[in-house]
């Protein structure tokens, strides 16, 4: 499995507005396993993971103009791009 960890710095008062665009997006993407957004106790930044089957699939949805209209919509509401960390997963447990 392949995908990012990312922060995502909030601009003021913009929390849910933000949440009310992440959750508009509902495309059924090739290849995604799933993806989480956190808001943290002890940190103003949300943390996120997206995961995918592989990285070919990770990196066509990067790519894909639905992501960056998606992407574009989302900056509105951050104070910078987002930090990402993108790389294998090298130990999967579903325990549910």
């Amino acid at each position: 499995m392949y995908g990012s960890i990312f922060k995502l710095k909030i601009k003021s008062g913009h929390q849910e507005e933000l949440l009310k665009t992440l959750k508009m997006d509902e495309r059924k993407l090739d290849g995604a396993i799933a993806w989480f957004v956190m808001d943290p106790d002890d940190n103003s930044e949300w943390i996120g993971v997206a995961v995918f089957d592989n990285k070919q699939s990770y990196i066509d949805n990067a790519n894909s103009p639905e992501q960056n209209e998606n992407f574009l919509k989302m900056m509105e509401h951050l104070e910078s791009e987002p930090t990402w960390t993108d790389g294998n997963f090298v130990i999967n447990q579903i325990v549910w």
